[in-house]
């Protein structure tokens, strides 16, 4: 079982907002459950320099506490429930599979105020946030097109985000490459490198070009530095692949939790469904490779303007299912909802959903 841990940074705090009366000098107290290891790279990283950001942002106002590992389930409720019961005012859950734990408790605590991340189960208590990573997605699957004809993708569960973002590669490399194809190895886990480098070494043994990831340790893109292959991965990991790592999708989540928390300290917290990307710099994308050429860079920074701008959209239409089936037709722009709904593939990628 993977060891947990939790750190706590002492602080003073002027307010509780939403989370009750104040008691004067104490700090707000926020709790972080996060889904893996910090280490240092990756998903959880990146929300973890966000709670970083805090800490430098208010200082002896706030204090700060993390638990490591909580994949979910009745492990997340006790862990959301025990911040909740030592008067934590604001509480993060960073994992799509905190969501049900942490709606449970947030009906039962209505002073504190809950924030949860890729969710969609939202209450007067509870706001949900994401980012629109499909943006990146679309930008690095670009890279991916521009130096390979394929893709291989360790993919952890088959819900929309994860869709989203296998689709939004898929795209992206196909607007430059138009034979690329993409193949999806299912392992169900954020975050388990032995199961991730099996994954990557048997889409590597199918003869993938590029490798991507939906999951939390390096394992993948070590997988492709051993290899002699290439790879765009989740959170810049150039460390683990001097030669492999083209580029990453990087998240920004440090303004977002700075700014919720000052709404919690002068009492002007609600709830909110908060999702955005690239054009609210909460998304980009790592520095490039030396490996990726000057006209490989051009291109991919000149659709990143548009997509900044609002004048491209990864999934505008014609959009078009692995079935042959339209999704969006030519000209037009998907809505929001079908987006958070999206359950199939595009053109593109081979294979069924499980």
């Amino acid at each position: 079982m993977t060891p947990k841990r939790t750190s706590i940074f002492l602080a003073a705090a002027l307010g509780l907002g939403l989370a009750g009366p104040a008691v004067a000098d104490d700090p707000l107290k926020i709790g972080f459950v996060y889904s893996s290891l910090i280490g240092d790279a990756g998903w959880t990283y990146q929300h973890d320099l966000g709670r970083l950001m805090l800490e430098e942002e208010f200082g002896d106002r706030v204090e700060t506490a993390y638990v490591e590992s909580i994949d979910g389930g009745a492990d997340a409720e006790r862990v959301i429930r025990q911040f909740a019961s030592q008067d934590f005012g604001l509480i993060f859950g960073t994992s799509f599979n905190h969501m049900n734990p942490m709606a449970r408790v947030a009906a039962q605590f209505p002073d504190i105020a809950f924030e949860h991340a890729t969710g969609y189960t939202q209450d007067t208590n509870l706001a949900i946030y994401h980012t629109r990573a499909y943006e990146s997605r679309y930008l690095v699957g670009m890279v991916a097109g521009l130096m390979g004809d394929s893709l291989g993708v360790v993919a952890s569960y088959p819900i929309p985000e994860v869709l989203r973002g296998i689709n939004a590669m898929t795209l992206g490399a196909r607007s430059v490459n138009p034979d690329f194809t993409t193949r999806v190895v299912w392992i169900s886990s954020w975050f388990d490198p032995g199961l991730e480098r099996t994954a990557a070494d048997a889409l590597l043994d199918q003869g993938v070009d590029v490798l991507a990831h939906f999951t939390d340790s390096p394992a993948v893109v070590q997988a492709a530095e051993d290899r002699g292959k290439y790879v765009v991965a989740l959170g810049d990991m150039a460390q683990y692949g001097e030669n492999s790592h083209l580029t990453a999708l990087v998240y920004n989540w440090g303004p977002y939790y700075v700014e919720r928390t000052r709404m919690v300290l002068d009492g002007t917290w609600e709830t909110a469904n908060t999702w955005e990307g690239i054009g609210a710099d909460m998304m980009t994308i790592a520095p490039y490779n030396d490996a990726v050429p000057q006209d490989v860079r051009d291109v991919v920074d000149a659709k990143m303007e548009d997509i900044r701008s609002g004048a491209f959209h990864p999934f505008q239409g014609p959009l078009v299912a692995q079935d042959g089936s339209e999704k969006v037709a030519d000209g037009e722009l998907p809505d929001d909802g079908m987006l958070l709904s999206m359950d199939f593939y595009v053109e593109g990628v081979e294979g069924s959903l499980p």
